[in-house]
């Protein structure tokens, strides 16, 4: 038989097998109507029905198809559910009232923690892992994108580090206008995730652009490009041991490269850093050894000091407090409600005369990204003014 008789054969095998293994997926995405109330959650993947948020008892409807499994629970905010099984392999289960904003969760099957196909990947953790987004109301507009507005771009680009000694990964916003605007500098922000996740949290979960957008246009930040880099040090086949000091990196191999590369206000009273939690201590770091290149801070749930005190803590940069006024325009310092409070040193400082402090609170959030959504929203019409 001729090769050409046997590819419509073929094609409809792989048709078949296709609509197979489409099906076996969709099986715990029924088409019934959802229970009233309850939509699919905007960080599902295309089709995906399941999870399921209710907007107005913040609770979520999770569905799993695992037909041989003994037990399937899901992981959502520090809290196990053991999940329900139907006779189709269909495993069900309905979570408490949730924190509105984003969280990390995962499906335990069997006990193995793997992703829910039905949601996007969101590196957290050190992994790719499922995510939920909890709806806020018109609160939350600020970080959601609006059609009605000019918008920044987010650009995916690689720079050589020497220190790393391989090619790094970063994240540049440029605001509205900067292709067109081809005369203009901009001043400069550095924004750095934490512990666990990577250079992509900021856009992805941290909806950085939709805010820059929105405050920038709204006139209360000034246009700014905005700088995502990397916390870690990264390895590869032939780099296999993460050496050296990442604040050394950002200083010397980042900044040039952003100055070189993009149309940068090159001094220090046009360069600002921020970070979230293991981010905002690298800040502190890369900051506090580079006065001349830094001139706004932030750390967002990121402001760690051993002990009590605070006046002598990172090499006695706030020992006199006349000249760390003088050098650095602000020191924000913000935290969720409902995580590790530094309000206390916050007031050591001020007491001790640093008077350059905004201390800012997240109403009823904890570790989580909702806290520093929030933060950025303070903290970005702060700078460079």
């Amino acid at each position: 038989m001729k090769t050409y008789f046997l590819l419509p054969i073929i094609f409809l095998l792989l048709c078949n097998f296709a609509s197979a293994q489409f099906a076996g997926m969709m099986r715990g995405q029924k088409q019934e109507p959802l229970p009233e109330g309850y939509k699919p959650a905007s960080t599902n993947t295309f089709l995906a029905r399941y999870p399921a948020v209710n907007s107005e008892t913040r609770q979520a409807m999770f569905r799993v198809v695992a037909p041989t499994a003994e037990k399937v629970q899901l992981d959502l905010c520090n809290k196990k559910y053991d999940m329900t099984k139907d006779d189709e392999g269909v495993w069900t289960c309905i979570s408490d009232p949730q924190v509105v904003g984003f969280h990390y969760y995962a499906i335990l099957i069997d006990s193995v923690a793997v992703m829910d196909r039905n949601t996007e990947a969101f590196f957290g953790s050190n992994w790719e892992s499922s995510g939920i987004e909890i709806p806020e109301g018109p609160e939350g507009d600020y970080y959601r994108f609006n059609k009605n507005i000019p918008h920044g771009h987010v650009r995916s680009v690689y720079y050589w580090s020497e220190l790393n000694g391989l090619e790094r990964h970063i994240n540049v916003y440029v605001p509205p206008g900067y292709e067109q605007n081809n005369d203009q500098k901009y001043p400069v922000l550095y924004l750095v995730h934490g512990w666990g996740e990577d250079e992509n949290g900021w856009s992805n979960q941290g909806k950085m652009a939709n805010i820059m957008d929105v405050l920038i246009a709204k006139g209360e930040a000034v246009s700014m490009i905005v700088v995502m880099p990397s916390g870690d040090i990264k390895t590869n086949p032939d780099v296999r041991e993460a050496k050296g000091n990442v604040t050394e990196i950002f200083a010397n191999d980042l900044i040039p490269y952003i100055d070189q590369t993009f149309r940068t206000k090159t001094d220090r009273q046009n360069r600002a850093m921020a970070g979230l939690s293991r981010g905002g201590f690298q800040t502190c770091m890369t900051v506090f050894n580079n006065m001349d290149k830094f001139a706004w801070m932030g750390t967002f749930s990121g402001f760690f000091v051993r002990g009590n005190d605070v006046v002598n803590a990172f090499d006695g940069i706030f020992n006199d407090a006349p000249a760390f006024n003088k050098k650095m325009n602000l020191l924000f310092i913000s935290t969720g409600t409902e995580e590790r409070n530094p309000k206390e040193q916050v007031d050591a400082l001020k007491a001790h005369g640093i008077d350059n402090i905004v201390f800012h609170e997240s109403e009823g959030t904890a570790h989580e990204w909702l806290t520093w959504r929030r933060a950025l929203k303070q903290f970005a019409p702060l700078v460079f003014k």
